[in-house]
């Protein structure tokens, strides 16, 4: 089963010291969303990242396998546009392309390799976009899981170009990888 974060720490997940890995600006940079656009953040916990690009998006949707990060995100007050969906990333509950887009922030680790970018593929409708931004097996470790759980950058891409993605951008960062893929039918 693939590592998940423990909701007993979800405490860390608030930490604004987080953006020095992917700030708000940059990860909207990357959506480069149209105020139309229905997009999915896989992997929410909390809600740091999803709060951050509701107001970019017409519907987003918290996709969270863990019913104990959506509550701690209900605590802290969920934006009117954001939908809690209780999903592994491998089975998710929406109609072939029905999202114009998709992120992950720090949790690529969490579903890679199960099914989950078929899934994505089949969901991102044509020219959709998917973001990752995810701790690199490359990374010093000084934060995130244990490099044996982690991808580099060659290895995401290997992963969504199988899925029939096209990789647009990708770069190594001193702990993280980021990437930006587009879906082409």
């Amino acid at each position: 089963m693939p590592h998940t974060f423990d909701p007993a720490n979800a405490g860390k997940l608030e930490d604004v010291g987080r953006y020095r890995f992917c700030s708000r600006d940059e990860l909207v940079a990357m959506l480069d969303p149209a105020a139309t656009d229905v997009v999915a953040d896989l992997g929410s916990g909390t809600g740091f990242y999803t709060g951050d690009v509701a107001p970019f998006v017409e519907t987003l949707y918290a996709v969270d396998v863990q019913p104990a990060m959506h509550e701690q995100f209900e605590a802290k007050g969920v934006p009117a546009n954001v939908d809690l969906v209780t999903s592994e990333a491998a089975d998710l509950p929406f109609e072939d392309d029905a999202l114009d887009g998709a992120f992950s922030t720090m949790t690529f680790h969490e579903f890679a390799g199960t099914g989950a970018i078929a899934e994505l593929a089949r969901v991102i409708g044509d020219g959709g976009r998917l973001v990752t931004v995810d701790w690199s097996a490359r990374g010093a470790g000084e934060a995130g899981p244990p490099a044996g759980e982690r991808h580099d950058l060659e290895r995401a891409t290997e992963f969504v170009e199988s899925e029939g993605f096209t990789v647009d951008r990708g770069a190594e960062r001193p702990e993280t990888f980021a990437l930006i893929a587009t879906r082409s039918a």
